[in-house]
């Protein structure tokens, strides 16, 4: 229970300093963001200034800790501004019309990935003097080292545009009814190039990880012990070796999955994909900054959610942190 609670109150204050951060990191950049604003507007006039300023919450006159504390509360309500270049759409509605699509996308691939990856690192360590073995890690430590949108590149080419058996990009087809099944097809349609580039370049990073962490478990003494007490090959194989090689490999999980609301900016450029990336680009872009700022908190929170979701399967996962958490 105090393991727990400590856990609790290292991500309430660590979420505390990402929000503090969040506030005060755009108020230190150069520039003024109404005045950008205002050049974009055409036929308005520069007396406008102060009208902008407070039609996006931009108003000074407030003290920064009165606006640090407007902030913290209107975050707490759930109220994060106006979207600038989507004026007068609410922040909170911009994202949940992308999130959706990142979850949809980069969490069931990551999932996905890190299952097939655990499963072929584990596999590939158990028969490791097996020339079939020495392939799989060849080939996917080939694959993994080509960059995202490289391989992005090259599936849109063969798939998209000589065979053109697949989408060139988007998220679905336009012309269907949304909701429909037409539409669900679409939606499927269009997400296998951008799953299919995320799940082959990223099961060749677990299954290194996972192959070389039960390489180690496989040379510890409990191991020999094991075999030397007539165990079944099977039991050794997924009760002793692969349930302690996988825990490192739970924490990267969980960072994998935080980073999910975030997106895969590289990925969904080259596919267009309406995700948290693709939008979090259009914000930098057109210096949407209270769109910018709610992604990045959003990444940080569910980072941290992440994180502690992990430490909780850790302890579950490992007698010696429930002991030492005691």
């Amino acid at each position: 229970m105090k393991y727990l609670l400590r856990k609790l109150g290292m991500l309430l204050f660590t979420l505390f300093v990402a929000l503090t951060l969040n506030f005060f990191l755009p108020r230190l950049m150069p520039g003024d963001p109404a005045q950008a604003l205002l050049g974009k507007m055409e036929g308005v006039p520069p007396e406008q200034l102060d009208s902008i300023r407070a039609a996006f919450g931009l108003d000074t006159k407030d003290s920064l800790g009165v606006q640090y504390w407007h902030y913290l509360v209107n975050t707490a309500k759930g109220n994060f501004g106006v979207s600038f270049s989507r004026f007068p759409m609410p922040v909170a509605d911009v994202m949940r019309i992308a999130v959706p699509w990142s979850l949809g996308l980069m969490g069931l691939c990551t999932i996905i990935s890190f299952i097939v990856g655990t499963l072929i690192g584990i596999a590939a360590a158990w028969k490791r003097e097996t020339k079939l073995a020495s392939f799989t890690v060849g080939f996917f430590s080939f694959i993994r080292s080509f960059p995202y949108f490289w391989l992005g590149l090259v599936f849109v080419y063969l798939f998209a545009f000589k065979l053109r058996a697949l989408p060139l990009g988007g998220a679905y087809d336009t012309d269907a009814v949304r909701g429909s099944w037409a539409w669900w097809g679409s939606v499927l349609q269009h997400g296998i190039l951008p799953a299919l580039t995320i799940c082959m370049s990223s099961i060749g990073g677990w299954m290194l990880t996972m192959r070389n962490n039960m390489i180690n478990v496989l040379a510890e003494d409990y191991i020999t012990v094991a075999v030397a007490k007539g165990l079944s090959l099977r039991r050794i194989k997924s009760l002793y070796a692969a349930k302690n090689a996988i825990l490192p490999s739970v924490t990267g999980f969980a960072m994998s999955l935080g980073f999910v609301v975030g997106g895969g900016l590289v990925t969904e450029m080259v596919f267009s994909y309406p995700g948290v990336g693709y939008m979090l680009l259009q914000a930098v872009n057109a210096k949407d900054y209270p769109l910018m700022q709610t992604i990045f908190l959003f990444i940080a929170a569910a980072v941290l959610v992440a994180n502690f979701i992990a430490d909780i399967a850790i302890m579950f996962l490992d007698p010696r942190v429930r002991d030492g958490a005691k």
